[in-house]
């Protein structure tokens, strides 16, 4: 009794008629009344074979229990039950029906149902392929006949009228790739527009930062000198006992800091010799298209200048911070060390806008170099930036780093530069600067690069800014020129004027004054101790 129990529930007989039944109650609605019927004859099949299957069972056990075993059960369930009009009928159901064929044929019907909806789900996709591809051949055919017809009415109107000739037809081409050529040069402009907009822009909101940074300084001393104000109001307070004097020989800030910012400051010198001034290039090179060699003297003397006009103002700050902590100054450092270590620690006080302006006019008054009429050299704005940044932390460091003097047609220096790729390698002299060599004092801390030719000639006449038949562009100036003085003159930084200038038809004095005095400070000259 206990096996043929275990083979019923092995087989999963309810399971397999409780999956059909979820079958037909999906398929219903699309099955067709032959199906239903079909469904439902083979459900209640099952069902009778699972209640022979059952009826079996409950001989058995009957039969276990001896001649009156599970009477009063079957009195009390079972007949009143099959009172109740309860008929099973088991005509298709043998008494030696095994459970495992009926099994087997649970699973036929299982595997026979599957392949007939995979069956049917091909068949549906096949037809919807079916249908897009004629629907897909009927819009090609239509639009063969569309082409068809256009090229019957092109013949047709080609053979009636003949008149458009060869020369013609050329001339219509040249329109249209004149045309063409029209609208790629106007895209062309109004991207480079767009481009020195956006540098104008960013130049702006650089200025905006410094003007914030220096309303924050100005607040800070503007409280501080009304504290003091009130001080002196209400009267001196009683003197705080003295503190204990700082450890003798300490290092100061800008000591401890000096071989980083070195570090970083080199690094920087480097990246803007790798990316900067290639940005810079492009962008001269799009105004000045024919002068390679112009170009980088452009941005050479832009280098010279920026670190020049960074040390003069160095030179200012510390003169200024040196009068102001020489009052108040007791010590344990010197007062140097004290005036070093303000500055480094207060860099937001450098007025790199102003140091710009003084770069840009410097570069104007240049006999070396010039720059179209229609634009300025504005343009250089952010380099010129990043480069008197540069030149500023630089002077701050102990010892300072510094550019290398450079002269046209001096002899080369293979410690001091490299040649660029276009040199003459085998030429003894220089004929212009691509970039100049970092120095500290008289070592070379980074190389800079040079262009050899022979026939390198010392002087280079000036050339004039000539209009260009390009559109009028004038690069927004980022900041209003500062009312400054002119540089004092110093015999030890004065440049003598261009002999090509001085035998030029012109003579010197009939120039403009910004034009006329030869410049006191050379930005290549050597950095001096403050």
């Amino acid at each position: 009794m206990a096996e043929s129990l275990r083979r019923m529930v092995n087989n999963g007989n309810f399971t397999s008629l409780q999956d059909k039944l979820e079958k037909w109650l999906d398929d219903y609605h699309i099955n067709t009344n032959d199906q239903n019927v079909a469904r439902a004859c083979e459900l209640v099949e099952l069902n009778a074979r699972v209640q022979g299957q059952l009826f079996t069972l409950l001989n058995l056990v009957a039969s276990e229990g001896g001649l009156y075993g599970g009477v009063n059960t079957l009195k009390n369930r079972l007949l009143p039950w099959l009172s109740s009009g309860f008929a099973a009928s088991a005509a298709s159901v043998s008494a030696d029906t095994s459970l495992a064929v009926l099994a087997e044929a649970a699973e036929k019907d299982r595997q026979i149902t599957e392949i007939q909806s995979h069956y049917e789900q091909q068949l549906d996709n096949m037809e919807k392929d079916l249908v897009e591809t004629k629907d897909d051949a009927a819009a090609l055919k239509a639009e063969l006949d569309e082409t068809r017809d256009e090229l019957d009415d092109t013949r047709r109107k080609s053979t009636g009228t003949m008149m458009a000739t060869e020369d013609e037809i050329i001339r219509l081409k040249e329109d249209q790739v004149r045309s063409l050529q029209n609208r790629i040069r106007d895209r062309r402009l109004q991207l480079r527009l767009t481009r020195d907009e956006s540098a104008s822009l960013r130049t702006r909101v650089d200025m905006i930062g410094d003007y914030e940074r220096q309303v924050r300084v100005l607040r800070d001393e503007i409280a501080i000198l009304r504290g003091e104000r009130a001080v002196l109001e209400n009267g001196l307070p009683e003197p705080l006992p003295p503190l204990p004097p700082p450890r003798p020989g300490s290092p100061t800030h800008a000591k401890l800091t000096d071989s980083v910012r070195r570090s970083r400051l080199i690094g920087r010198y480097n990246d803007l010799f790798s990316i900067d001034r290639v940005e810079a290039l492009t962008t001269l090179r799009r105004y000045i298209p024919d002068d390679e060699e112009m170009v980088q003297r452009i941005v050479f003397v832009g280098v010279q200048e920026a670190f020049h006009a960074a040390k003069m103002a160095f030179r200012a700050m510390r003169l200024r911070v040196r009068k102001n902590l020489a009052i108040t100054h007791i010590g344990p450092e010197t007062l140097e060390e004290a005036v070093l270590d303000y500055i480094v620690r207060n860099t937001d006080l450098f007025d790199v806008n102003g140091a710009v302006q003084d770069t840009i006019r410097a570069m104007n008054v240049n006999p070396k170099i010039s720059f179209p009429a229609e634009i300025d050299f504005n343009l250089l704005h952010p380099f010129i930036r990043e480069v008197c940044r540069c030149g500023w932390g630089m002077c701050a460091l102990e010892p300072p780093l510094d550019i290398s003097p450079a002269t046209d047609a001096e002899l080369y220096n293979e410690l001091k530069y490299r040649r660029s790729y276009d040199s003459e390698f085998t030429a003894p002299l220089v004929a212009y600067h691509v970039w100049p060599a970092l120095m500290e004092y008289d070592r070379v801390v980074v190389k800079g690069e040079a262009v050899t030719k022979r026939g390198a000639s010392l002087f280079s006449p000036r050339r004039s800014r000539s209009r260009s038949p390009s559109p009028r562009l004038r690069s927004p100036s980022p900041s209003p020129r500062r009312a400054t003085s002119p540089r004092p003159m110093s015999p030890s930084r004065s440049r003598s004027p261009s002999p090509t200038r001085s035998g030029s038809a012109m003579s010197v004095s009939s120039r403009p004054s910004s034009r006329s005095s030869p410049r006191p400070y050379s930005a290549a000259s050597s950095y001096v101790s403050y």
